[in-house]
């Protein structure tokens, strides 16, 4: 019967599928070690002026992880987490974004806010629960939010985003808008959200921030596969793994991912 798993060939001979496949998926980048274009890499070609601006943002945003990240360690803010080494993240996805694409972040997205012009009192008017925070005051901080700059709110409880952005991307597919929506997350329970957004083709892009970590525990004692873009098969779902600290990497897959989420109306996986 022509169904998934349906449609197949008989075999004589009983076979397991291997857990994982002996060769690591390979990893995406542009640039060696020393910063340098490696030779016949391909990417999407920058120009300076959006050169210049992404390394700007990737500068601010430590200092601004520098300065509030010392204020929580001497009490004056009760909540921050930082973004140490995770800018390129940050600043080269939303730099091959578009304003109209929304984003559902976990809690190391600020520099997404910061690169659509969220001000730096706008920052510090969130962390410190002052009046003109668009939330008034009643969220904790770092739990960012701007209707206007389509950047849902950080939610405490994690992974919630995930659900929520393919129901976000099935709306836009419903309204047939030019549009795509982006969720962060780290390595912890994406299966339902994957599933979802999976059988109801919906354009929404998973960028998965691996560092190898969740909160404490480490993802060796989490799953046994070989991270979270190889997981994309099982569910029917282009993949691809990129350097999370090359700039032209991660802006030229991203860029890609924005393209085939759009036009093929499915969701992809960005492993960084």
């Amino acid at each position: 019967m022509d169904f998934p798993g349906g449609k197949i060939p008989f075999v004589s001979q009983m076979k397991f599928i291997s857990e994982s496949s002996e060769t690591r998926l390979a990893c995406y980048r542009v640039l060696d070690n020393n910063g340098s274009t490696i030779s016949g890499s391909v990417f999407e070609q920058v120009k300076k002026g959006l050169a210049v601006k992404i390394y700007r943002n990737m500068v601010t945003l430590q200092i601004m992880d520098n300065v509030f990240d010392k204020a929580q360690k001497q009490g004056r803010l009760s909540l921050y987490m930082a973004t140490v080494g995770e800018e390129v993240i940050n600043i080269a996805s939303v730099a091959a974004l578009t304003t109209h694409d929304i984003v559902l972040p976990q809690y190391r997205e600020p520099g997404v806010l910061l690169w659509r012009g969220f001000t730096l009192k706008e920052f510090t008017n969130q962390l410190l629960g002052k009046k003109d925070d668009n939330g008034k005051g009643r969220q904790m901080p770092i739990h960012y939010g701007s209707n206007k700059l389509n950047y849902f709110t950080v939610s405490s409880t994690l992974a919630t985003q995930l659900p929520q952005a393919a129901g976000v991307a099935y709306a836009l597919k419903m309204d047939r808008k030019e549009a795509c929506v982006v969720t962060y997350f780290g390595d912890g329970d994406f299966h339902a959200a994957l599933n979802f957004a999976a059988v109801l083709e919906t354009p929404v892009i998973f960028l998965c921030r691996n560092n190898g970590w969740a909160v404490s525990t480490p993802v060796n004692e989490q799953f046994r596969s070989d991270g979270i873009a190889i997981k994309g098969q099982a569910y029917g779902v282009q993949s691809i793994r990129v350097d999370g600290t090359d700039a032209l990497a991660v802006y030229s897959a991203t860029r890609a991912a924005r393209e085939m989420a759009i036009k093929e109306q499915k969701p992809i996986i960005v492993e960084v």
